[in-house]
């Protein structure tokens, strides 16, 4: 919000920076209060094979180098619709989705093969998701192998080890208004398409110069901001 109206402030002669625009918004009840409703996405109690966490401490240099996948959960009146989602580490970009109303391997599987299909690299790939039983099945990892790209997972249930995926959800949800109680599957699944079209086209981000997911894309000169905390560095939105 404030790098796109930062002129404008400046043309009025106001001073204001980032966090006082903000505070300002706050205390005028301006800002959209964020949701607290939590539900579970991930099964990681099953007997298929899980793998280790192999971008703990890897340095994110170009796009194409790390996706991380999740599932976030929507809401159509009673009934619970998932997104599956694959996101470029490196540029933020969305690179693949599938909208469904279940959470089984070849739906996830799908979103998938959008960014397989749609992918503009040939170097070195590594897909990281959460343990849950989607991403370990048989049907999803022969795809990742057959396409030559490595594997990772997170160890432990802290979702700072997928943080960038779990941010995603987040902006689409508490910005892209995904987070809303739908009438109907057709106004989600419309909501959902264009947010995504939105997000990769118009949403900058901080952490890659205040470029957005589709011009972060398409080059690699990027120094994108890092912390540690624990023993493994989480990327920053």
């Amino acid at each position: 919000l404030y790098h796109f109206i930062s002129d404008d402030l400046r043309k009025m002669n106001i001073k204001m920076g980032r966090d006082k625009l903000f505070t300002y918004l706050r205390s005028e009840n301006l800002l959209i209060p964020r949701k607290k409703n939590y539900h579970t996405t991930t099964n990681s109690k099953h007997w298929m094979r899980k793998y280790p966490n192999i971008v703990k401490n890897l340095k994110i240099v170009r796009p194409e180098q790390v996706w991380v996948a999740d599932i976030t959960y929507l809401q159509v009146k009673a009934k619970h619709h998932y997104l599956h989602l694959i996101t470029d580490a490196y540029s933020k970009k969305i690179v693949g989705f599938k909208l469904a109303d279940n959470m089984q391997a070849n739906t996830t599987l799908e979103a998938l093969q959008m960014a397989i299909k749609e992918r503009k690299y040939k170097e070195e790939l590594i897909h990281h998701s959460d343990r849950g039983l989607q991403y370990c099945s048989s049907i999803y990892t022969n795809k990742l192998k057959s396409n030559t790209i490595k594997i990772s997972m997170t160890e432990n249930s802290d979702p700072y080890e997928n943080a960038v995926a779990e941010r995603i959800n987040g902006i689409l949800k508490s910005e892209f208004g995904l987070d809303t109680v739908f009438r109907n599957y057709e106004l989600l699944e419309t909501q959902v398409l264009q947010s995504i079209a939105l997000y990769n086209q118009l949403r900058p981000h901080m952490s890659i110069g205040l470029l957005t997911p589709n011009q972060a894309h398409k080059q690699r000169k990027i120094k994108s901001k890092t912390y540690k905390q624990k023993t493994y560095t989480k990327l920053m939105i």
